[in-house]
């Protein structure tokens, strides 16, 4: 079976550049200045109000993959670093490479991807009128698609559920989180114009959601009793 981990980088606008009914509709419940920053932090977390600015493929069995990111500044060509390509692109060319390449593949991995990377990548590739080439959302608890923070949580079993990077503590990988750089600050890097930095922070993330998807099925995943 062939198969491929996937993970996306976001960021959202600016608040101000929004349309003013946008804005209004977004603060309708912000009852307090804190409330109201809040909304303004969490743009990127929603495909209506943020955009993809990178995306990391890699193929867990070959060790190989591809980050494709958005670079405002200077082109870059593609060069390749410890097995994974970077290529830069507008949002909507990296959504085309994106599906170009993972349709061949038989079983996706990604960590809280049901939850967020997937329904992103489907809502903005139709902001740009790109079709989809494969079902990102199959059934839940097939094996198309390995969601590792539903597997980890037992499906909703556990009162209480971690990020990628406290699951890769606990296993002792190396998180991306190491190196300084979190989700929530990738806006920042956009805007100050660090493309390289978050699309190797994505590297970094593929990686990490690999090894414990090693991790999980070697010694957690059920079906495989002897």
């Amino acid at each position: 079976m062939s198969r491929i981990i996937f993970d996306i980088e976001t960021a959202g606008r600016d608040f101000e550049a929004l349309e003013k009914p946008v804005q209004d509709y977004l603060l309708k419940w912000a009852d307090s200045e804190e409330d109201r920053q809040e909304v303004r932090e969490s743009l990127s977390f929603y495909p209506l109000t943020g955009e993809i600015i990178a995306i990391g493929m890699l193929n867990p069995d070959t060790g190989n993959g591809m980050v494709l990111f958005q670079n405002n500044s200077d082109p870059q060509l593609p060069f390749e670093d410890e097995g994974i390509r970077y290529e830069t692109g507008t949002e909507a060319e990296i959504l085309g490479k994106f599906w170009e390449t993972i349709k061949s593949y038989d079983q996706f991995v990604t960590f809280n991807g049901r939850g967020f990377d997937c329904p992103f990548i489907m809502v903005r590739s139709a902001v740009h009128k790109i079709r989809p080439l494969r079902d990102l959302m199959p059934n839940r608890y097939g094996d198309a698609h390995i969601d590792l923070f539903d597997q980890l949580s037992f499906f909703g079993a556990s009162r209480r559920k971690f990020s990628l990077d406290m699951w890769c503590r606990t296993f002792d990988i190396r998180s991306p989180k190491e190196d300084g750089i979190t989700g929530y600050e990738v806006r920042d890097l956009y805007k100050t114009g660090r493309y390289l930095d978050i699309a190797r922070y994505c590297a970094g993330d593929i990686r990490a959601t690999a090894q414990l998807y090693s991790v999980w099925e070697k010694y957690i995943k059920t079906g495989g009793y002897r």
